[in-house]
């Protein structure tokens, strides 16, 4: 055989015998996966596995968790070794984009403290607002099934719906909406709805926790971007310090830059500390946000990536969204308070899909 030959030869023998990317789940049809081995996944060995255990017990308390997993949900109560729970009961897939790109990126959120009041005041002057009762909400999954993650959100006007206000347009027309309460810092606000949840510190030490409830149905557009682009900060600079020190900075400018967001968050009162999409409490470093159209709520992932020369490699859980987190791979880790290493955190991303291994969809 001629060397050329036996290069094709091989090359369409282990082409033919790798793993080829395959879609498992009808709900989404964009979300390639790629089946693997937990000796696979980077740094598997060192998680805690009891601290994974506790948090997948949480997590099945949903619906949509229980859709995903099953009857894995009622056995967690018997189960005396966790790390052999998890490898006899779930297989790793591989999540790659719909290029088969396998790298993506990870970012990290955190749990903002604002302080604030009930009741407006000098100090306390910037609202926090409720959803705008004007908003309509339009779900056109119900109307077209192949649109199930898509929401129109817009105003009623003579029996038709227009674009809801930008946020300039909304601060200009001073719409009148319902206010949560009132806090001290309009920039803290803004990253509030970044964050998309957090907890205000009251001026008679009470403790307000809020939430994400609605959106004014404008794409979120990066304020980082926006300063490099006007030569503010340099592309390598941007961090949430930078940017947050910036506006201080220049409080001229604070509603030109902020306006650059035409996107809107709306917030609820909540019962606890910072709840995703999936309506459980987020547990730092285990909670991650993700694109519902690639990767479905409930879901029971492993990410490796780096944050500076540190390794973050782990099981984390599928139980938040965020307009900025868009593709197959991309995750954004809470991380609790930890607000310094959640303003600098972005990373190329590898992630994995652990789902039960009677499980095959329709892959």
């Amino acid at each position: 055989m001629k060397p050329l030959t036996l290069i094709l030869f091989f090359v369409l023998f282990f082409i033919s015998c790798s793993p080829q990317p395959k879609i498992l789940f009808q709900e989404s049809p964009h979300t390639y996966l790629i089946e693997k081995s937990f000796t696979q996944l980077p740094n598997f060995e060192n998680e805690d596995f009891d601290e994974v255990l506790r948090v997948f017990k949480k997590n099945c308390h949903t619906k949509k968790a229980q859709k995903i997993y099953g009857s894995l949900c009622q056995e967690l109560v018997n189960v005396q070794d966790a790390r052999k729970f998890l490898v006899n009961n779930f297989t790793p897939y591989m999540i790659v984009d719909e290029d088969f790109n396998d790298t993506g990126l990870l970012t990290g959120y955190y749990e903002p403290v604002l302080y604030g009041s009930l009741h407006k005041s000098d100090k306390y002057k910037y609202p926090i607002y409720a959803t705008p009762k004007n908003l309509v909400e339009v779900d056109l999954g119900a109307i077209y099934p192949e649109l199930k993650h898509y929401r129109l959100r817009g105003l009623l006007q003579n029996n038709k719906v227009l674009p809801y206000y930008t946020r300039e347009e909304f601060q200009a027309k001073n719409i009148k909406a319902p206010v949560i309460c009132y806090c001290d810092s309009k920039i803290d606000r803004f990253f509030l709805e970044i964050q998309g949840s957090g907890k205000v510190q009251l001026e008679n030490n009470e403790t307000l926790f809020i939430g994400y409830a609605n959106q004014n149905g404008h794409k979120y557009s990066s304020i980082g971007r926006y300063l490099v682009q006007i030569g503010a900060l340099k592309s390598q600079e941007v961090s949430l310090r930078s940017i947050k020190k910036w506006l201080q900075e220049h409080p001229l400018r604070v509603d030109e830059v902020l306006n650059h967001n035409d996107s809107m968050v709306f917030f609820s009162k909540k019962e606890q500390g910072a709840t995703g999409a999936l309506g459980v409490e987020l547990t730092p470093k285990r909670s991650v946000a993700v694109d519902k159209k690639y990767i479905l709520l409930g879901s029971m992932l492993y990410l490796n990536s780096k944050y500076k020369d540190e390794n973050i490699s782990n099981i984390v859980f599928a139980q938040d969204t965020g307009g900025a987190i868009k593709g197959a791979v991309r995750a954004d880790l809470f991380l609790g308070d930890a607000k310094e290493i959640a303003g600098s955190l972005k990373s190329p991303l590898e992630l994995w899909v652990l789902l039960p291994k009677k499980k095959r969809g329709n892959g």
